[in-house]
């Protein structure tokens, strides 16, 4: 799930998610930036206190909203506390070696053909500049991941397709292909960001790795009650899965599976 946009007095809603993704025996929990509303320390620590009782490891990247207040490293810290994992070009390898993921936050310019390039003004050589290093960090932090199931976590969007019903005029500020580019050049299994509060659940990079925008709105649209996505993702041949429940679909978890039916695994 991405965009919960905590605010102070909102913690009930948590709860429910809290309650709802428990239930599911979850391998691990991804959240997809914007957090918080305003990158206020205490919507941190609100967040961090809703969100502790996650039986599953919990890993995050941050959103543009969680920058808002200039507080970036009192939020980590806050929920880095509460055991959060919260990445920026680095890692996570869940116990067992089986998940590893890779996050950054990410950043605007674009896509394909219409993408924003490093020419003229020199603010405009910077504004490119952010997005290719957050590109260039991901693709580091993927190169180094060693779960046999390899997923990157960002905020922004990675591809235009998960972008689909955003207003054209907002669509460079969504995100940007160059970090499609670094998901493609990887062994990805699966991305989810967010940002898009109106785009669609599920794309793919142009290299057709599959992208989920988990986005809160994206997932009420789907239904009122929608409060997070599970996605099972299918082992590689001789993988052994032991001394784990069954997923089970749910009225507050919307199921996709990975492999279409009819499609090889």
């Amino acid at each position: 799930m991405a965009d919960l946009h905590c605010r102070l007095g909102r913690r009930d809603n948590f709860r429910r998610l809290v309650r709802a993704v428990n239930e599911q025996s979850a391998d691990i929990v991804l959240l997809g930036g914007d957090l918080t509303d305003h990158g206020h320390p205490d919507e941190a620590r609100l967040l961090a206190d809703s969100l502790s009782e996650l039986a599953a490891p919990v890993v995050a990247v941050l959103g543009n909203h969680d920058l808002d207040c200039g507080r970036r490293d009192e939020v980590v810290e806050i929920l880095g506390s509460a055991g959060i994992s919260i990445l920026d070009g680095d890692r996570y390898k869940k116990k067992g070696g089986l998940v590893g993921v890779a996050g950054v936050k990410g950043f605007a310019g674009g896509f394909g053909r219409q993408a924003l390039q490093p020419f003229g003004e020199e603010v405009i050589k910077n504004f490119v500049m952010e997005t290719i290093q957050e590109s260039l960090a991901l693709e580091g932090a993927l190169a180094r991941v060693e779960g046999v199931i390899k997923i990157a976590l960002t905020h922004y969007a990675p591809t235009a397709s998960t972008c689909a019903g955003e207003s054209p005029e907002i669509m460079p500020f969504l995100g940007s292909s160059r970090l499609g580019e670094a998901i493609d050049a990887q062994e990805v299994v699966v991305a989810f960001h967010g940002h898009a509060h109106h785009g669609t659940l599920r794309g793919a990079t142009p290299g057709g790795r599959p992208v989920f925008n988990v986005a809160l709105p994206v997932l009420r649209r789907i239904h009122p009650d929608r409060r997070a996505l599970l996605v099972d993702v299918p082992l590689p041949p001789g993988v052994e899965r032991e001394g784990l429940p069954p997923v089970v679909d749910s009225t507050a978890i919307e199921y996709v599976s990975l492999v279409e039916e009819g499609s090889p695994p």
